[in-house]
């Protein structure tokens, strides 16, 4: 099929040197500022009308709707009763806090912050498909309004989706899509799967208390060590036998402290680490059935427990009509050789928030170069893409606001 909307060469520099720059200058979760303005000033170059969320970072700016009014031209609500509703592309804009240690012109300069999540991508894409879209709307050949959503905070419990949702920016949508970079996919190519393709993800801390003491004399103390590794050990143990195996819930500790001398017992010891689950029934008792599992080996050790358990973000659960929009768009452009299948991953995501409220779906946007051997894992400070992947991300984007406009008329 062929489709109008193809990015032009000359932009494509221009978008590669403008995520070298969010990569050179990456911001935490809520303090995106800068990454803030720079999205701003592209889309009013491209006589946009971009709109800074009330948190004071990220933005959305709607394609093909009345300016004036902030309308769709065309469109009705997000429930369908006066028209198909807006499309929103969302993109997340915050960085992480680990050090970049790649050696390429465009590394970090910020110490101990880097985009090594692809996030940088994930922005470019959304602001390319913004241009694109923008003139296919002054032509009259943009079938559906668009909203572009570029969201802070995606990787601060229980991440900014959350407060974006809450300041409106799903008013008027009734679908919505996102990728996610993918280092095991190749450039060029997508990955789709109906139902769930991420996991929850919540976040531990246990703070453990008791009488300390002399290494000699532990029959009067609270042994606090060995309370924490019966606690690291135990406790995902139990769980295992206290949920079903096809849940996929799991603890992974990140942290285990406790203690300073060889001969002295200490009085307090610390955890922290993450709960992952494949299943959304499964998450929604997990929260309870840690805290069960932490205070009965707690005891058993005679240790005083504080559990702070962070509910983070449920399951994103793809939907079948979102994945076929994207696969039949993805198809359209590169062909059925550009789409591959892929696995449930147990990396949480807070697009999942979104999809509480309107149907859509994420793809695993692969950036791997074609025939590399090695693979730059996420959440490392060696991570780097292949930037055709902004191409790809582009194409796939426009590829379906068009389709998905054609349909809803």
């Amino acid at each position: 099929m062929s489709l109008p909307g193809t990015l032009p060469e000359a932009l494509l520099p221009e978008l590669i040197d403008f995520r070298r720059d969010l990569h050179m200058h990456p911001e935490l979760g809520n303090q995106e500022l800068r990454t803030t303005a720079a999205i701003k000033e592209r889309l009013e170059q491209a006589g946009l009308h971009p709109q800074v969320l009330a948190t004071g970072t990220g933005l959305i700016c709607d394609i093909g709707t009345d300016a004036a009014t902030g309308t769709a031209a065309g469109a009705g609500t997000a429930d369908g009763a006066d028209g198909p509703g807006l499309l929103a592309l969302r993109a997340d804009i915050d960085a992480l806090p680990i050090p970049d240690i790649k050696t390429v012109p465009y590394a970090s300069t910020v110490p101990g912050r880097a985009h090594a999540c692809g996030h940088d991508v994930h922005t470019t894409a959304v602001l390319g498909t913004g241009l694109v879209l923008a003139d296919l709307a002054r032509e009259g050949r943009l079938p559906r309004p668009v909203r572009l959503l570029f969201q802070p905070a995606e990787e601060v419990l229980p991440g900014g989706a959350s407060d974006a949702i809450e300041s409106g920016v799903l008013e008027g949508v009734s679908r919505i899509l996102a990728v996610h970079c993918d280092p095991r996919v190749d450039a060029g190519r997508i990955g789709l799967r109906t139902g769930a393709i991420t996991s929850a993800c919540d976040r531990l801390e246990i703070d453990l208390e008791g009488p300390g003491g002399h290494t000699a004399r532990p029959h009067l103390t609270t042994d606090m060590v060995t309370a924490a590794a019966r606690i690291a050990i135990d406790v995902p143990a139990l769980l295992a036998r206290r949920v079903d195996s096809r849940a996929g819930l799991a603890i992974t500790w990140g942290r285990l402290e406790s203690g300073h001398a060889a001969n002295v017992i200490p009085q307090r010891a610390g955890l922290s680490g993450t709960v992952r689950c494949l299943d959304l029934d499964a998450w929604h008792q997990a929260a309870d059935l840690v805290h069960a599992a932490i205070d009965e080996v707690a005891t058993l050790y005679g240790a005083k427990s504080q559990i702070t358990y962070v509910r983070g973000v449920p399951p994103v659960v793809n939907e079948t009509t979102s994945v076929e929009l994207l696969q039949d768009a993805m198809t359209a452009r590169r062909g059925l050789h550009s789409v591959e299948n892929t696995e449930q991953s147990l990396g949480g995501e807070d697009f999942s928030w979104y999809l509480e409220h309107v149907p859509g779906a994420m793809a695993r946007l692969g950036v791997r170069p074609p025939g590399a051997h090695h693979q730059y894992d996420l959440h490392r400070g060696d991570f780097d893409v292949d930037e055709e992947a902004i191409r790809v991300g582009i194409e796939l984007f426009t590829a379906a606001a068009l389709l998905d406009g054609a349909r809803a008329d």
